[in-house]
């Protein structure tokens, strides 16, 4: 099974595929097509690092690890959101502990540079509704780019620092 959330280099695409259909799996029945699809896209983007990172461990700690990432950007351990999965229930699907698999995580986010609020890899259900998405300084002053004018909008979108124009979704 070849599937491909992006360009993964021809030495990665097994690795790759076998993280993938785990990530796929625990997604499919515990969280949702969104966590499964932002899941392919990370682990693209760590097959595509030189080295990539994903030549060496354990499979399932990676795929852990790229979830639990995911998750904790999405709030999926806060039980007021859905979906809902403990760490230590996230970590269990996996066959790795809560210990790896946070720390996996953290890794993770250091190699990609993800920070909370990081709208590229938010459930994109979730980025029209978190303000902390559309909360930019223009000119020393922190705005809501969703009520600058369009000209604005355009020039965050440029620099990437919105997902899209307002509206455009």
């Amino acid at each position: 099974m070849q599937v491909t959330d992006g360009k993964v280099p021809k030495n990665m695409q097994a690795i790759y595929d076998e993280i993938v259909a785990l990530t796929d799996a625990v997604c499919a029945t515990h969280l949702s097509e969104e966590y499964a699809a932002l899941s392919r896209k990370m682990a693209a983007a760590l097959g595509r690092k030189r080295p990539s990172p994903l030549a060496q461990g354990r499979l399932n700690t990676w795929a852990c690890g790229i979830v639990y990432a995911l998750g904790q950007v999405n709030f999926l351990f806060d039980k007021s959101q859905t979906p809902y999965v403990s760490a230590q229930e996230l970590a269990a699907l996996f066959g790795v502990s809560a210990t790896t698999a946070g720390g996996k995580a953290k890794a993770i986010r250091q190699m990609l540079k993800i920070r909370f609020f990081d709208w590229q890899w938010m459930l994109p259900s979730r980025i029209a509704d978190n303000p902390a998405v559309w909360l930019l300084s223009v000119n020393g002053l922190i705005v809501d780019v969703r009520d600058m004018p369009r000209e604005v909008q355009e020039i965050a979108l440029e620099k990437g620092l919105i997902p899209y124009i307002p509206g455009e979704e």
